[in-house]
């Protein structure tokens, strides 16, 4: 089920935070999340954040920051159930236009967002990881 998050959520909702990014992101070192845990649990309750709740446990969450996705968390072991996609309708139904930034590298989320109607309109270097990211952008027809 989706729904809105609750400050009781944050630890759950960091782990997965790190845990997902760390593993979809091999090509920056681990230690660049590590670095920037305690930036993001500080900003994470400020943006529009759903979370994917399974038997009590988060399974997923997207954080919006008005249009702008901040990402989208989906748990190893529930990647592929369609949850991110579940999360990503969620946004669209809340917003007539959204945009994100995705790696390069990161060739399943590009693929997943592409299938989801995004189109890449910019490519940029981010700057505090030395990696190629695309702006993305989508908006309802």
């Amino acid at each position: 089920m989706i729904r809105k998050f609750r400050t009781d959520d944050l630890e759950q909702v960091m782990e997965l935070w790190l845990a997902t990014n760390i593993s979809a992101h091999d090509f920056i070192s681990a230690k660049y999340w590590h670095a920037n845990y305690a930036l993001v649990k500080e900003m994470l309750p400020q943006a529009n954040i759903w979370v994917y709740e399974k038997n009590n446990e988060i399974w997923g969450f997207i954080g919006l920051q008005d249009t702008y996705i901040a990402g989208i968390f989906v748990a190893d072991k529930a990647q592929g159930k369609g949850i991110g996609s579940e999360l990503l309708a969620k946004a669209k139904q809340q917003k007539s236009q959204l945009s994100l930034a995705v790696y390069a590298k990161n060739e399943r989320a590009l693929n997943f967002y592409q299938r989801a109607d995004f189109t890449v309109v910019n490519e940029q270097l981010d700057e505090t990881t030395d990696q190629v990211e695309y702006l993305m952008k989508w908006q309802a027809s």
